[in-house]
């Protein structure tokens, strides 16, 4: 029968269809309205046809429930039907039981008697509260024409209301309680209030006003993390038109749980932010190349082929091998290890290699550190900036008279503390790894792309080195030494070799650019990769860029080199030469790191268990891919810069590190920038003859005073060390 059939929308007259699409009551969907020439309207059920002419939607949802006393139950409603306007039904009983219940706790009295003339400057929404819910339907009053003038007192920034205002500290008190509660019971990290989305949750709550309960279990658990998945999503959809324009780097990020899986992480990398797209145990397949490309390809499809620009791993054997199968699949890509991992292990190498560990004791003292971006030597700094502490401390009338300067491992620390040559090793150590820790600090970064800085930032570190010894080829050699191998075998790859040529920074520095032939090989290499059309116009453009004619020529081109990012560059003093201002934007966009992508991978490791969840499977992977992209997005909340991330001119100083006792104030990226190429900042011009590849070559009389470096490491054997036995007993 025609009457049983779920109607269609065919059915719904076409002058009522607008106005039922604007209900929000989900009975409107089985009920059309028809207005009459003299203005009333009519409601008529789509399953039977009854016509109700008073009551409004709740009466005819009544009807479709079956619900009888204001009117006949439909017998033509289909059973899920009837079954979701009776449970509609039993929500608006239900709030509004417990809208009574909370008049009746906030007014245990009753409602105010009379209202006063004159009250409405206060809101329509303050006399609302204060009335019971059964007083409040009886009658509307007329807003005040005024307060269409004025913010409502939910607005962030509007003025308070009076009530607000008189909420003495006993309220304030019983809604901290009232958090920290929840806070304990629920055993969540204190630190979880410094949340980017903390305050506004609680505007949120504010702004609706007493009767909210929150969501329960499972709408947290199904449809508020599909709707929370779905805004990811479009976050992360945003970034695909970044990577169609300006390209992406895939990062792979493989670590060790602990139970010992493989596990690795992808994120995509481009100027306007990271984003997640999955992790994989990989403990069973990470050792086969083969298999490990098939997962970087499967990350590459997903984000379009067209689209990648880089891929940066780790530089182990295993990754090596992949990139390659990656490169000749995807002729355009390039692949290179992680800048600040190949930096790491250059500490690693200058840690086990240094002098200072040949002698005994100084193993517990200087110890290559298990963790990563040499931490061992940023407490040996630390320790240095407490030296006049320690000493006075060590000598003290409390010290020396109490138990412990009587034991002898005390005895053998104070003498380490007395001992200047050990504090002028100290500080020898700490300013040979200055250079490495700037540069760190730039390959680390992802507030702005670091490729067009690591190949300059290399020579700038081996400069430093070279300075710090007075240019002396005998003190220096070992470390420039290591960092030589790690850079030629390891990390220079043509992309950094094209950064560097493009980077107008350094193509603009006449007296320091380097025109060795791997520098202009590299670029070749990259134009035969990645430009598919045009390349013979893009080696003609490259002429203007480098010899400064049409738009290159411009003043304000050569002023703005030091000032703007060098893909903000391109953008806009690169209009004379579009095959290479496409190619510059690819390249001086994408990081040369895959550390600023590591953080607490801990949550993930529930991911990959084998024991059941509460959450199924699939759902813990979403519940992970939206708290990682959220963070990821607000990284920066709470973050405060103190020095520019790409201050590449001071790598070659010796009097930096980490931490600034006093933190200048927070410069904007202007007044940074401008930093950059200060007179005097750049001792490179102090060594005549120098260039971007330096020469072994003794000379020089720079020195830094206060430093031995002649004696550095105590290289008279039969001086004794007074800390030598430190690590006997």
């Amino acid at each position: 029968m025609e009457s049983n059939l779920t109607p269609s929308s065919g059915q719904d007259s076409t002058t009522n269809s607008q106005s039922t699409r604007s209900k929000i009551d989900p009975a409107w969907e089985h009920v059309s309205e028809e207005r009459y020439a003299n203005g009333r309207k009519a409601l008529i059920c789509l399953y039977c046809k009854k016509i109700t002419k008073g009551g409004g939607i709740h009466r005819m949802k009544q009807h479709l429930a079956g619900v009888k006393g204001d009117i006949g139950p439909c017998k033509s409603v289909p059973p899920d039907v009837k079954f979701r306007m009776e449970n509609s039904l039993q929500e608006f009983v239900n709030s509004k039981k417990a809208a009574q219940e909370a008049y009746e706790c906030r007014n245990p009295y009753g409602p105010n008697v009379s209202q006063f003339e004159g009250d409405g400057a206060e809101g329509e929404e303050e006399v609302q509260q204060m009335q019971s819910p059964m007083a409040a339907n009886s009658g509307k009053r007329k807003k005040s024409t005024v307060d269409k003038y004025f913010a409502p007192r939910n607005t962030q920034g509007a003025q308070p209301s009076m009530r607000s205002v008189l909420a003495g500290k006993e309220a304030i008190w019983r809604a901290d309680m009232a958090v920290g509660r929840f806070f304990y019971d629920a055993c969540i990290p204190t630190n979880a209030v410094n949340s980017f989305y903390f305050k506004p949750m609680l505007d949120a709550i504010s702004a609706i006003g007493p009767g909210y309960k929150g969501p329960n279990y499972h709408q947290l658990r199904v449809n508020l993390l599909k709707d929370a998945k779905k805004e990811v999503q479009l976050l992360v959809d945003s970034y695909r038109a970044i990577w169609a324009k300006v390209g992406c780097t895939i990062m792979g990020d493989g670590w060790t749980d602990n139970r010992q899986r493989t596990l690795i992480n992808f994120l995509v990398y481009c100027p306007e932010g990271i984003s997640f797209v999955k992790s994989v145990d990989a403990s069973d397949i990470v050792k086969d190349a083969t298999n490990l490309f098939q997962l970087f390809d499967e990350v590459i499809e997903w984000v379009g082929p067209l689209n990648v620009v880089h891929i940066v791993t780790d530089n182990a054997a295993n990754y090596v091998a992949a990139g390659r199968l990656i490169s000749q699949k995807h002729k355009h890509i390039n692949w290179s290890p992680c800048a600040a991992h190949c930096l790491n292990l250059i500490f690693k190498d200058i840690g086990k290699w240094t002098m200072l560990l040949n002698l005994e004791g100084w193993t517990e003292i200087l110890r290559p550190g298990a963790t990563r971006f040499a931490t061992t030597f940023i407490a040996l700094k630390s320790l240095h900036d407490h030296k006049h502490d320690l000493q006075a401390l060590v000598t003290s009338k409390f010290f020396v008279d109490s138990r412990y300067s009587k034991d002898y491992k005390s005895q053998v620390a104070v003498s380490i503390i007395l001992d200047n040559r050990f504090w002028n090793d100290c500080l020898i150590v700490v300013n040979l790894m200055s250079p490495l820790m700037r540069l760190l600090r730039i390959v680390d970064c992802d507030e702005r792309p670091s490729m067009g800085y690591v190949y300059e930032g290399m020579y700038r570190v081996r400069l430093g080195i070279k300075k710090l010894f007075n240019y002396n080829k005998r003190l220096y050699k070992p470390y420039t030494e290591i960092i030589k191998q790690r850079w030629d075998q390891q990390l220079k790859k043509s992309i950094h070799s094209a950064a560097y040529w493009l980077n107008p920074c350094f193509q603009y520095d006449e007296e320091n650019f380097c025109n060795k032939p791997n520098v202009i090989g590299g670029v070749m290499d990259v134009i035969d990769q990645k430009v598919l059309k045009g390349k013979l116009e893009t080696m003609n453009e490259m002429k203007l860029f480098r010899d400064r004619l049409g738009s290159f020529g411009r003043e304000l081109a050569y002023s703005s080199r030091e000032v703007l990012q060098p893909d903000e560059w391109w953008r806009l003093h690169g209009y004379s030469a579009p095959h290479l201002q496409k190619l510059a934007i690819l390249i001086l966009s994408q990081t040369a790191s895959s550390s600023g992508c590591e953080r607490n991978w801990s949550v993930f490791e529930r991911i990959h268990t084998k024991r059941r969840n509460r959450l199924e499977h699939q759902r813990l992977n979403d519940l992970v891919y939206v708290h990682y992209n959220l963070r990821l997005k607000n990284r920066f909340y709470n973050k405060k810069r103190i020095y520019d991330p790409i201050d590449y001119a001071c790598i070659d100083e010796t009097d930096f590190w980490v931490v600034d006792d006093d933190q200048p104030a927070e410069l904007d990226v202007e007044e940074l920038e401008n930093l950059l190429y200060e007179e005097g900042s750049i001792p490179i011009n102090e060594v005549e003859g120098s260039s971007s590849h330096i020469d072994d070559e003794d000379g020089g009389d720079v020195a830094i005073e206060g430093l031995d470096v002649e004696n550095f490491g105590f290289p008279n054997a039969h001086v004794q060390s007074p800390y030598s036995n430190f690590q006997n007993e």
